[in-house]
């Protein structure tokens, strides 16, 4: 039998090979003949990004990618949010969290620097819904996202089944990397900032044929830093070689790589008495670091190997073929809160060592074409995609004493078992093909909908036991959409759609559970103005997500697949480019996320608030850039904000940041300085039962770039 990574090679290599002998059999003629004879299925396959080079860039964005349409985003009936390059660079964004601070009705960070990417779509858990290039990155997400190798970050909200398969309903983020351009540059930055931050970045472009088709991309950082909390530190090292072929006129290719390292020691947080609740002992400092600095920290590598292929035929129909292979391992130890002891001062702690390896092949093919009927204008896509994904992992539950949080005196002391306390190995495949039609009847209605059939399976081996669980499951979800232009740029629309998530381990009696499915009724306006410079995004939702596992009242160690939740809420995004140099990006979102079935516990949760998600949340950033005696010059600065939360019980207050920057851009160099959270607003990101996760501090950061 060959091995999965065997597997995988063989598959890409078949879907590759006919795509390449279509590309290499296109007649001379039919390859000269412009792309524009059909120029729906012409702007799709292209990724229309700018370089770093450009610091003019809008802050509306490109077209995204997730909705795999070339229609653009102000006619498409469904929430989507785009955060461009342009965006990150002005605020000088350093995480996949700080990227989501600017979309509406998203929540992240929320479990703090613990040196994961954690994140909720409309009140629902999505931090496994990360896909990069239109792939899903992994079943579980272990290893956090290197921003920088990213052209744009994009966010689809509600159930994405139809398209993406295994999704939790509330939504996913798809992250577009950087990729090779038809001119020629070269950027390097140095950053220094606060905390002892240093990063160096390099990115650096060369076309190597006349038409700028064939062309080398490279991009690297290196940046070590510590953290506002005592011991705590962070080391990356990234490396991302892109490569783009010529074909031919109609046959677009790029081969997409990247390797990742990572090093640090995870923030835990605070216990609850002493930070947001009173301690006779007075508050803990915000520095106080709960674990041991001799602990064994988090390290991780990840590699990248993938393509993504585009063929336009004589006929008109177009290819899209993306597939991506990847590795991964993590291993570290972690030490977490207890309890304080009777003195108030004394906290009880749990250690856990842990080891993450796995590997994920995916893989996406469609085929798209623009065609008119008597019903109208069609933009037909079908498919098929592949997910095989294994994740193994091995932990161990370790001892140490308790520690003063109020004079700390670390005993380096942390023991683990010779016998861990898991050891399983989890594959997850499924096999999807989808349908979808977007017809435009006349100037003014369009209509969306799509069909989607999965047959997906969850194996599990417990090493410990010897047992092998297979939870096979199949599901046909879908959407359905209507959207109408009552006037010129002002489109409202309706939309149906369902989700389907698979899942894994079993109840008391050793069955399986149903999967997790989940729907939406979504309504909304589309406002497009000032010739798509000015983009106005209203949506309200009702979502539900049902099977959720719940804790069984009867065997509280086991779980029941009972459990039904609810989101709704209305969400608002504005994006606009004006003619005199500023540029706003803005958002508000109101989310009422509860717990409907809890599976009947003697202590009901249900109309609780689902844990982390604020019912406010507001985001402003803008950009000013001078012209005239002062060109060159640009200011910086946002606004964002929560009301209060409930998580695990307990309440955190909300909070307001502010942020502020200046920068200047020269032909050849630039100079920008941020400053985040401006009045060193003290807040919480978040928390778990027994830690409240800590807000970012002021933080300053000064970057200098050449430009070549």
């Amino acid at each position: 039998m060959p091995s999965l990574r065997t597997r995988a090679v063989l598959v890409g290599l078949t879907a590759l090979t006919p795509s390449l002998l279509f590309a290499q059999s296109t007649p001379a003629a039919a390859a000269a003949a412009p792309a524009a004879s059909n120029p729906e299925a012409g702007q799709l396959p292209t990724v229309n990004v700018v370089s770093d080079s450009d610091t003019g860039a809008n802050f509306n964005a490109a077209k995204p990618l997730v909705n795999k349409s070339s229609i653009p985003l102000s006619q498409t009936p469904q929430s989507i949010s785009v955060v461009p390059r342009s965006v990150l660079d002005s605020q000088q964004a350093v995480t996949l969290s700080d990227a989501l601070k600017n979309v509406p009705g998203v929540v992240s960070n929320q479990y703090g620097r613990r040196g994961w990417d954690d994140l909720i779509i409309r009140g629902q858990v999505a931090s496994d819904s990360l896909y990069l290039d239109g792939l899903r990155t992994a079943a579980s997400n272990r290893v956090a996202e290197q921003l920088f190798g990213l052209e744009q970050v994009e966010v689809l909200k509600g159930p994405a089944s139809l398209l993406y398969g295994l999704v939790l309903p509330g939504g996913l983020v798809n992250m577009v990397s950087k990729r090779p351009q038809a001119d020629d540059f070269a950027n390097v930055d140095v950053t220094v900032g606060s905390h002892d931050f240093y990063e160096t970045t390099v990115d650096l472009n060369k076309s190597l044929s006349d038409n700028g088709k064939q062309a080398f991309r490279i991009n690297g950082l290196i940046s070590n830093a510590n953290d506002a909390t005592d011991y705590v530190w962070f080391k990356n090292r990234y490396i991302a070689p892109s490569l783009s072929l010529d074909l031919g006129a109609r046959t677009d290719f790029t081969i997409l790589t990247s390797f990742q390292e990572r090093g640090y020691i995870r923030q835990q947080g605070l216990p609850l008495s002493g930070s947001i609740t009173g301690n006779i002992n007075g508050s803990i400092p915000r520095s106080r670091f709960i674990g041991e600095p001799s602990i064994r920290p988090y390290n991780a590598t990840e590699t990248r190997l993938g393509y993504s292929l585009t063929h336009r035929f004589d006929d008109g129909w177009t290819l899209h073929n993306n597939l991506r292979y990847q590795q991964f391992t993590m291993s570290g130890q972690l030490v977490a809160n207890n309890v304080l002891t009777a003195t108030s001062q004394s906290l009880t702690r749990t250690g856990t060592d842990q080891t993450y390896n796995g590997q994920t092949f995916t893989m996406d093919t469609n085929l798209q074409r623009s065609f008119n009927t008597a019903l109208g204008k069609h933009e037909i896509t079908f498919g098929a995609d592949y997910l095989n994904t294994r994740e193994d992992t091995v932990s161990y539950t370790c001892t140490l004493p308790a520690l003063n949080v109020y004079n700390p005196v670390y005993s380096g002391r942390f023991t683990c078992p010779a016998t861990p306390g898991t050891n399983t190995s989890t594959t997850v495949r499924d096999l999807g093909i989808y349908l979808r039609d977007q017809i435009q009847f006349g100037d003014r209605w369009q209509l969306v909908a799509g069909l989607r059939r999965d047959n997906a399976s969850t194996y599990s081996d417990n090493i410990l036991t010897k047992t092998h669980t297979d939870n096979p499951s199949t599901a046909t979800t879908g959407s359905a959409a209507l959207m109408y232009e009552v006037l010129r740029g002002v489109r409202p629309y309706v939309s149906y759609a369902t989700s389907y998530y698979p899942n894994s381990g079993t109840d008391v009696s050793g069955n399986t559970f149903k999967p997790e499915t989940g729907k939406q009724v979504e309504a909304g306006v589309k406002v497009e103005m000032d010739e798509g410079r000015t983009n106005l995004n209203v949506a309200v939702f009702d979502l539900y997500r049902r099977n959720v596992l719940s804790t069984d009242p009867l065997n509280t160690t086991f779980k029941i697949a009972v459990g039904e939740q609810r989101s709704r809420g209305l969400e608002i995004g504005l994006t606009s480019d004006f003619k005199n140099g500023l540029s706003i990006l803005a958002g508000y979102a109101y989310t009422a996320a509860t717990i409907t079935d809890d599976g009947g516990q003697k202590l009901t949760t249900v109309g609780q608030w689902l844990d982390n998600v604020p019912r406010h949340t507001f985001n402003t950033s803008a950009r000013y850039r001078f012209s005239g005696e002062l060109n060159g010059w640009e200011l910086n600065g946002g606004v964002r904000g929560q009301s209060m939360q409930r998580t695990n019980g307990y309440t955190l207050p909300g909070y307001v940041l502010a942020d502020a920057g200046i920068a200047y851009n020269a032909a050849k160099w630039r100079a920008a300085l941020n400053v985040k959270n401006v009045f060193n607003t003290e807040y919480y990101a978040g928390g778990l039962a027994r830690a409240v996760a800590l807000g970012d501090d002021r933080t300053i950061m000064l970057t200098l770039g050449y430009r070549y």
